[in-house]
């Protein structure tokens, strides 16, 4: 069965991840087949000055702003 990789921000809870890591779990055994036990997820929480897009370090990047302010 599958490693699966996840990387993303830091910052996220433990909850959010075992809430990812198991849904991520049922989704490889129900198209996949096979066993959750089968199934690993490993997570890598990245520094956002350690991530860039288009060029632009995502520690640059200003926070987007909320609808009507």
């Amino acid at each position: 069965m599958p490693t699966i990789r996840v990387e993303l921000f830091e910052g996220r809870t433990p909850q959010h991840k075992q809430a990812l890591a198991r849904e991520l779990t049922e989704a490889c055994v129900r198209v996949l087949g096979g066993s959750a036990d089968a199934v690993d997820v490993v997570f890598y929480d990245i520094r956002r000055h350690d991530w860039a897009t288009g060029g632009v370090l995502w520690s640059e990047k200003t926070a987007p702003k909320p609808a009507g302010g």
